[in-house]
């Protein structure tokens, strides 16, 4: 049996998304798992019912930038209500209560550096058949949990397992 390296695992989210927010229990699971070996990559797609989850994509993406993208992703799902409630100034209240650069996650809001990173992803999901989030992408195989997630995780486990087996 040969170990084979991992797939990288594509997370489409939209960050102001409930679902997804309990999508992370999943993502900490798999991290704890696979560590480093596995790659998780956060994709936007912003779904058009959340007022504020596309600016909301382009302030995780200056968080990227900064380094810390994760961490502010993770933050941000964990307080979706209170997105939805201030809109925009609390992206960059949250960006500074985690000691990110706040003021350029204001401007790269005001200028919209990551607009294009952002329409690329979602155009990128809606080419791969992406139509609600969190919806996974593991070794060609697409795994939508916008309906349900029972049974995600252990599908994700068996294809990166089958994968790692070669």
């Amino acid at each position: 049996m040969i170990d084979a390296p991992l797939p990288r695992l594509e997370f489409w989210c939209d960050l102001q998304c409930p679902d997804c927010r309990t999508a992370l229990t999943d993502l900490r699971a798999l991290r704890e798992r696979y560590g480093d070996a596995l790659e998780i990559e956060l994709r936007h797609f912003p779904l058009e019912k959340n007022k504020h989850a596309y600016a909301a994509a382009q302030a995780a993406q200056e968080a990227f930038d900064q380094g810390r993208g994760w961490e502010y992703a993770e933050a941000l799902l964990g307080r979706v209500e209170e997105l939805g409630k201030a809109g925009e100034p609390f992206l960059v209240e949250l960006a500074g209560e985690l000691g990110l650069e706040a003021e350029e996650v204001d401007v790269a809001l005001i200028d919209g550096r990551h607009t294009l990173l952002v329409d690329s992803d979602v155009a990128e999901g809606k080419a791969i058949g992406v139509t609600g989030t969190p919806t996974y992408l593991v070794a060609g195989q697409r795994l939508d949990g916008g309906k349900s997630q029972e049974g995600l995780l252990e599908r994700i486990i068996g294809i990166l397992d089958a994968q790692r087996a070669g």
